[in-house]
């Protein structure tokens, strides 16, 4: 090794020998610098599943990188003299090792990377901050399209046309420069709730390892009070396992997805879904190759195209597109709040204890497994946190703590414009808020709960019904004007005083109720 090396940090969601910081990394003089540090396991008290997950998959990549030659500093959380934050961790690495330069990969949330600008000034050697190739629409080609020919930025943005686009530049499932099958988006026919008699696909387990094990263990020690689950501990992480895992879902989940992606049932958390989410956003998996093995399923005949391309639209429409958002509109997105929701998150969010068992199964599948799949997360938690009025920056605190596969670019957005509506309709075109009769339609979750999903009003109705024409009562004056909320809002301005009344004091009862009460 030279004598001047340099150094490539390496961040722990970019775990892919495809990212920029290693594109061009020689094994010979190069250093690769990881690190666990404290202030990121507690930036908010992470879930601990998702520590364990992220430290294990560190750790395996490391090793990985050893095996092929690469000199790997890594500093572990329990490791002596670990400054705990990353500039203190980097500082450390470049006085070690006295490189001429040191590489990293832009960091994907605005808070580290406006610290790694911090770095730049306090390190006494240059950082090369890259762009991240792993996604498909790069920062300028995401404010190129969103802009309008006047230079400014729209009122709204909407993702079925950046979907379009991201279809023509990548030619996935193209046809001579036609969307296959004649049609861009075949959501509504994924939309069927689940038979009694389908049969969901047996999921292979990984089982820890040496390396998990301990990871499992520190994190029992150092993060007892987290919330959620470490056991059972069963998700991939090596690349060799998240491969297998990606192949596993496209041979043997795939061909029902795009039925029954909206479709929710007790006891089957994961159903036909991916479950690939949290290995594409560290680096595990790339999200070109989760498409093109989709495609290749299409193409063979072996997927029909409603799951391919509803797959295939998660990757490059919905997850491009909320990355594009989120650094459009950073750092002032974090705090909008169209809708003025003030009320505090319920203590159930925690616990899971609430008699409303679409949320009671919900948040407690989230509780062991660090994941719940889209429709949960929109359609029951969600709608939910719209309908009481809960206040946008603690519902994204929940979400960024519980979810394994979330981070700060691609939670924020998903909850501040998609769930809440708390943009006032830049991202979503209307807020996605439903009744009890959704909920009932799609899962097998009302029939067992101890409110009633037919009854409308009164302690025993089931509060999504209530919550619902109140929430539209409260947010009239911003709703009446919204095109697509016409028809309901209509509905509202016709109904009768008495029921109007009977909303008012179902709403005030239920605020007031234990449901409500505080953590």
């Amino acid at each position: 090794m030279s004598e001047q090396p340099v150094l490539r940090f390496v961040l722990g969601d970019q775990l892919s020998r495809q990212v920029s910081s290693l594109a061009d990394a020689d094994p010979q003089n190069d250093v690769i610098f990881m690190a666990e540090v404290m202030d990121e396991a507690t930036s908010v008290r992470h879930h601990k599943k998702k520590i364990v997950f992220l430290f294990s998959a560190m750790r395996h990549f490391a090793e990985e990188l050893r095996k092929d030659g690469y000199t790997v500093d890594y500093l572990a959380l329990d490791a002596k003299n670990n400054p705990g934050d990353f500039g203190g961790a980097l500082k450390r690495a470049v006085e070690q090792h006295s490189p001429c330069r040191v590489v990293m990969t832009e960091p994907s949330e605005w808070r580290v990377l406006q610290a790694a600008h911090d770095w730049r000034e306090e390190l006494d050697v240059d950082l090369d901050i890259r762009a991240d190739g792993r996604f498909l629409a790069s920062h300028e080609d995401f404010v190129s399209w969103a802009t309008d020919k006047d230079g400014g930025q729209p009122k709204t943005l909407r993702m079925e046309y950046f979907y379009r686009e991201m279809r023509r530049r990548t030619g996935y499932l193209m046809n001579d420069g036609e969307p296959a099958g004649g049609e861009w988006n075949y959501d509504s026919e994924n939309r069927k709730a689940l038979p009694d008699d389908v049969d969901i696909p047996v999921r292979p387990r990984f089982e820890p390892d040496e390396v998990t094990t301990k990871v499992m263990d520190l994190v029992a020690e150092r993060f007892p009070k987290h919330f959620g689950d470490i056991e059972p501990f069963d998700y991939p992480v090596t690349r060799a396992d998240a491969v297998s895992y990606l192949e596993w879902f496209i041979d043997e989940a795939l061909p029902g997805f795009g039925d029954w992606q909206d479709a929710m049932h007790e006891g089957e958390p994961l159903l036909f879904h991916s479950h690939l989410s949290a290995l594409i956003n560290c680096g595990l998996l790339e999200p070109r190759e989760c498409c093109e093995r989709a495609e290749k399923a299409y193409r063979k005949g072996d997927a029909p195209l409603n799951a391919v391309e509803g797959f295939i639209r998660q990757i490059i429409g919905w997850r491009e597109f909320i990355r594009g958002v989120y650094w459009l509109k950073m750092p002032d997105y974090a705090d909008v709040n169209a809708l003025s929701a003030r009320r505090s998150l319920p203590a159930f969010f925690w616990t899971g204890d609430t008699g409303m068992n679409c949320l009671a199964q919900s948040i407690s599948e989230t509780r062991t497994n660090a994941y719940a799949h889209h429709i949960q997360r929109l359609m029951v938690i969600g709608n939910f946190c719209l309908l009481a009025g809960i206040d946008p920056r603690e519902v994204q605190e929940w979400f960024l703590i519980v979810y394994f596969d979330a981070y700060e670019w691609v939670e924020m957005p998903n909850v501040v414009g998609m769930a809440l509506f708390a943009d006032g309709g830049f991202l979503a075109s209307k807020p996605y808020a439903a009744s009890g009769s959704y909920i009932n339609k799609m899962s097998n979750y009302c029939g067992s709960c101890r409110y009633s999903v037919k009854e409308k009003s009164g302690e025993n109705a089931c509060p999504f019904n209530y919550l619902y024409w109140n929430f539209l009562k409260e947010n009239q004056k911003l709703l009446k004007s919204n095109h697509r909320m016409g028809l309901i809002m209509g509905q509202l301005g016709k109904m009768s005083d008495g029921k109007l009344k009977a909303v008012d004091e179902d709403a005030k009862r239920f605020f007031e109720s234990d449901e409500m009460k505080g953590y």
